[in-house]
């Protein structure tokens, strides 16, 4: 059931739900559920440009956490998480062809699904996308069923984190393994403290270079020529970013300031990326896309889990 308001009042309400999110009272969680109650009471009046801010703001806000992080304990913290994103990524994208194939659900669709689940969820699912030429239906029932595991990972992660007990370096490292999208990496990360997302978001950034050479072999197993390869630069600026804080003297409003901005900024990040989900998207999804992206989320986070309990 949707408030019918003048297209005037809802991009007022719109508005000011986005401005309170960058104030210290709106949590991350608490951002994306709003943003999703917005745009499925009302509805987003914005929907032709939150998808490009949301793309920008999470570049930039990634780009500008880079100058709060030391470069020694960051290739630290990417070299311990290395052989745990190596083994995660392949046995996703394996048993996202095998799950798939039990459930006869159409070969591009399993592959962007898996893709995403194995990378850095939507981000992936462009890349790829472009590679095997997926029709615009295809990429948005991928999408569809990222963004709402993406939704729940926001919340359930910090939980069971806490539940568990959790160090936030451990918490950090299994976020950036288990939670798909970057923005949500970010949020969840966000939410359970300061060195979790430090390691979270280095860790993440570290995975998502995986594009490269998943779109690569992805040319060559759908034989795909014609299909171009999205590389993240922005990684290349947060690294540049790390560098600079690292061995340049900085101001203390530099070193200081745009970190703390980034963070409320990713916020606001948050708020836009649930206005882009709506109850239709996660319907029109249907049963069989859904069932390998849980099967496939919940492995993968019971695995690095484990991994990170117990054999770390």
């Amino acid at each position: 059931m949707q408030l019918k308001l003048s297209p005037l009042a809802a991009k007022a309400l719109f508005l000011i739900l986005a401005v309170l999110c960058l104030t210290p009272f709106v949590s991350s969680p608490i951002a994306l559920l709003l943003g999703f109650i917005v745009t499925n009471i009302v509805y987003n009046p914005f929907k032709k440009y939150t998808g490009k801010i949301v793309s920008w703001l999470l570049k930039i806000c990634v780009v500008g956490l880079g100058f709060g992080m030391n470069l020694n304990k960051t290739l630290e913290v990417g070299k311990e998480g290395l052989s745990l994103t190596v083994f995660t990524i392949v046995t996703t994208l394996v048993l996202g062809f095998l799950i798939g194939k039990l459930l006869k659900l159409d070969k591009k669709i399993a592959y962007l699904i898996s893709s995403g689940t194995a990378i850095c969820g939507g981000s992936a699912i462009a890349a790829v996308s472009a590679v095997i030429q997926a029709k615009e239906k295809q990429i948005s029932i991928a999408l569809g069923v990222v963004f709402f595991l993406n939704a729940l990972a926001l919340f359930v992660f910090p939980i069971f984190g806490h539940m568990l007990d959790l160090s936030q370096a451990d918490f950090g490292l299994w976020s950036a393994i288990a939670i798909h999208d970057t923005s949500s990496v970010v949020g969840a990360a966000l939410a359970y403290g300061e060195e979790a997302l430090e390691i979270a978001v280095t860790v993440k950034l570290a995975r998502a270079l995986w594009i490269i050479p998943l779109s690569i072999v992805t040319m060559f197993i759908f034989k795909g020529q014609s299909g171009k390869i999205k590389i993240p630069w922005f990684i290349l600026l947060f690294v540049l970013a790390v560098i600079i804080n690292s061995y340049v003297d900085l101001p203390n409003f530099i070193e200081a300031g745009v970190p703390m901005i980034s963070k409320q900024l990713l916020v606001l990040t948050l708020f836009l990326v649930g206005s882009g989900l709506t109850i239709q998207s996660i319907k029109e999804s249907g049963a069989q896309p859904i069932i390998l992206g849980m099967a496939l989320w919940i492995i993968i986070s019971v695995t690095s889990l484990s991994y990170i309990l117990f054999l770390q």
